[in-house]
């Protein structure tokens, strides 16, 4: 199977082994990868900051970038979730509006293309740690994925998953969210990883680096020694 990777603006400039070890694991399943180097951003930051029209040049340029390829595979579900619901309304009434729908269609969030596309939930993954998991938003309200990354954990060998309290809440990270309302955030976000740290696991995981890249600095604030690990660096453990 050809599929193409989405590689989101802040794995590319901050975490590159989660995009390498996407690639491995979807090599694995058996499938063609292509990353095409053009590509840059999908757009939602300047959406989200209220900045539509350059937002939608960005969102032009992707849907050029990924024009013909079968499936469009991404380690971030919050980017997944932009594309799936919001290009509908960044192209309203625009000629790319059948494109934006076709792209929409085509995208999927790296577990729910392993489970619900490739049927496959078993990589001979290693990884001997108790863990717990973070639901992010954009994985559970937009892409509506919730057992996908769990089927995949759970046959992880070695690996204990336990859930903690208020798993569904919010992070507290949201984007420019952490940025215009940083106390709430914060608050958010301590006490996500006060539930993490009440399960007794040493490492969380998660569908989407930028919950974990927040939820990651609350903890060293808070001297709570938990590791942050997504889901595609899990899954090509032990190899």
């Amino acid at each position: 199977m050809n599929v193409q990777i989405f590689v989101p603006c802040f794995i590319d400039q901050l975490y590159p082994d989660i995009a390498f070890n996407m690639v491995k694991v979807l090599k694995k399943a058996g499938c063609t990868v292509h990353y095409n180097t053009a590509q840059t951003c999908c757009g939602q930051p300047a959406f989200n900051a209220g900045f539509h029209g350059e937002a939608k040049e960005v969102c032009t340029k992707f849907l050029q970038d990924f024009e013909g390829a079968d499936y469009i595979i991404a380690p971030s579900a919050s980017c997944v979730g932009f594309v799936k619901n919001y290009y509908k309304q960044v192209f309203e009434n625009s000629a790319h509006k059948t494109q934006a729908a076709k792209t929409a269609e085509r995208i999927f969030e790296f577990s729910d293309f392993l489970v619900n596309v490739l049927k496959e939930t078993n990589f001979g993954a290693v990884l001997t740690e108790k863990a717990t998991y973070h639901d992010s938003c954009a994985a559970l309200r937009e892409c509506k994925i919730k057992n996908e990354p769990r089927q995949l954990l759970n046959n992880v060998s070695g690996l204990e998953l336990v859930e903690m309290n208020d798993v569904e809440t919010c992070c507290g990270f949201g984007g420019t969210f952490a940025v215009k309302f940083e106390p709430i955030s914060i608050a958010m976000g301590n006490q996500k990883i006060n539930n993490a740290s009440n399960t007794g696991a040493t490492l969380l995981i998660s569908t989407d680096m930028s919950c974990l890249m927040h939820i990651d600095g609350c903890a060293k604030h808070e001297g709570k020694p938990m590791r942050m690990m997504h889901l595609a660096d899990v899954l090509a453990s032990g190899w």
